[in-house]
């Protein structure tokens, strides 16, 4: 795909430059902006094609980091709330709730990945 991203980038650059010689040099300026434009398309289209890859490699390979932030989030007010209300056995079972979720997640995340 990158090949034929040159070769599209390299006939864009010909008739821009075919334009340049029939149009002259007053519409140099906005001749070149325009290819400078279609570059920085190209460019962004790739990156965003490279992040979407990554995202999907990451996902595949197990590992949600949002669903881990989320349960990290989650127990911050969880560990306050257990701390008043039943000292440190409550938040003893709190953790050991958020780390079982973690764990099922994983599991099954695995379980997934290897059928």
């Amino acid at each position: 795909m990158p090949g034929d991203e040159r070769h599209s980038l390299g006939k864009d650059l010909e008739a821009t430059l075919a334009a340049r010689s029939e149009l002259g040099r007053e519409y140099e300026p906005a001749l070149v902006e325009s290819f400078l434009e279609r570059i920085d398309r190209q460019v962004e289209e790739r990156v965003q094609a490279e992040v979407a890859a990554r995202a999907r490699a990451e996902k595949e390979q197990g590992f949600d980091k949002d669903f881990v932030y989320s349960t990290m989030g989650i127990g911050i007010p969880l560990t306050a709330v257990a701390g008043v209300f039943a000292d440190l056995p409550g938040i003893i079972v709190a953790w050991a709730g958020i780390v079982g979720v973690n764990l099922a997640a994983a599991w099954g995340s695995h379980r997934r990945r290897t059928r």
